[in-house]
């Protein structure tokens, strides 16, 4: 297992480093126009503004090109009028993370006739007019928490499981992918009725408070016995944790996540959380900055040598590598750099350092 954390490690270090040379090294010093970013919200993961703002902002400093970046807060109408003001003031490129494919798409066709082109980031936009799209690998992200409640469940011993699927925003297309990916070693264990899954709800909007409602119906609704919850993100793992604990369940039951935040590691490490996935965000920031200032250019962009059809086209893409983290490789979050131990081990110092943190 190690030399496999090893190996994980070293592809994410070598996709950092390839991708940050290339951002920095492919931009001339004196590129007119701006890049134009929309994130989606603050609410659903902190990871927008903790650490794909800072890691863009610093992608593109280093590239010598100005970028502009913007917040969606949920809001469709938000976005829309975000791009409309961004293609007014000349942006060269927009890099986008949809709320929802429609209203994305919207925004690419009404580029594409300015003859601005677009990258899609993190989230693909269905049938939409993107040049590029930079994300990871999200099926593969969707196994490895399959894979981690699967390994929970065997870990405690449990031949027999009951389990629900508490999943992301139907309208977002990597929701979907995640699923695909953690029924995929799920399902044949429901097919053989060695799992019961229980109930199989999305949480409209990635909104953690709704997570939290739906959990507690879901809890309900199996009587309040459960082995397992399929999260799909930390953000609605963390809201199914407090609903575990307040009928003191917690930690009695397999809780995925993914996004490797401060609060997600800290449950991992303390047994809430019994696993999460970590995407390193600088990475796939370096990606996109590298691809929107070779847009700028007029260069090439030789760093996208995967397709991703989004259900019209097939999609120029770079994908990236996730990694599968329990209490006993938390630690390769802090290595890279992507969280600081004093965070996460703030006030429990003996549980980071019996996991090696």
């Amino acid at each position: 297992m190690t030399n496999r954390r090893s190996a994980f490690t070293a592809v994410l270090a070598a996709a950092a480093i390839a991708l940050t040379g290339f951002a920095t090294t492919s931009a001339s010093a004196a590129t007119t126009g701006f890049v134009g970013v929309i994130l989606p919200d603050a609410a659903s993961s902190n990871r927008w503004e903790s650490a794909d703002r800072p890691f863009l902002t610093a992608a593109f400093k280093a590239a010598n090109v100005t970028v502009d970046i913007q917040n969606a807060n949920g809001d469709v109408a938000a976005f829309q009028t975000i791009a409309d003001q961004m293609l007014t003031k000349g942006a060269k490129v927009l890099i986008l993370v949809n709320l929802d494919s429609a209203s994305a798409k919207a925004v690419q066709d009404k580029a594409k006739k300015q003859g601005v082109p677009t990258i899609d980031y993190d989230r693909l936009t269905l049938k939409g007019s993107a040049s590029y799209y930079v994300s990871f690998d999200n099926v593969a992200v969707g196994r490895l928490q399959g894979q981690g409640i699967k390994s929970c469940l065997n870990r405690a011993g449990k031949k027999t499981a009951r389990i629900v699927y508490l999943n992301g925003s139907p309208d977002d297309n990597n929701a979907t992918l995640f699923k695909q990916g953690y029924d995929s070693v799920l399902r044949p264990l429901i097919k053989s009725k060695a799992y019961t899954l229980v109930d199989d709800t999305a949480v409209p909007g990635w909104d953690n408070v709704k997570g939290g409602t739906i959990f507690e119906q879901q809890l309900s609704k199996a009587g309040g016995k459960l082995d397992a919850v399929v999260a799909a993100n930390e953000g609605l793992g963390l809201a199914a944790v407090a609903v575990l604990k307040k009928n003191k369940l917690n930690g009695k039951v397999c809780v995925s996540g993914q996004d490797a935040t401060v609060d997600g590691l800290r449950a991992v490490l303390q047994g809430d959380l019994s696993n999460t996935v970590y995407k390193a965000i600088k990475a796939e920031a370096n990606g996109a900055a590298a691809l929107a200032v070779d847009l700028l250019n007029g260069m090439p962009a030789t760093s996208a040598k995967g397709k991703t059809n989004n259900g019209l086209v097939d999609v120029p893409s770079v994908l990236l590598v996730p990694v599968g983290i329990t209490a006993g490789n938390v630690k390769v979050v802090i290595k890279d750099g992507f969280q600081k131990r004093a965070d996460v081990c703030k006030g429990i110092e003996a549980t980071c350092k019996r996991y090696g943190v």
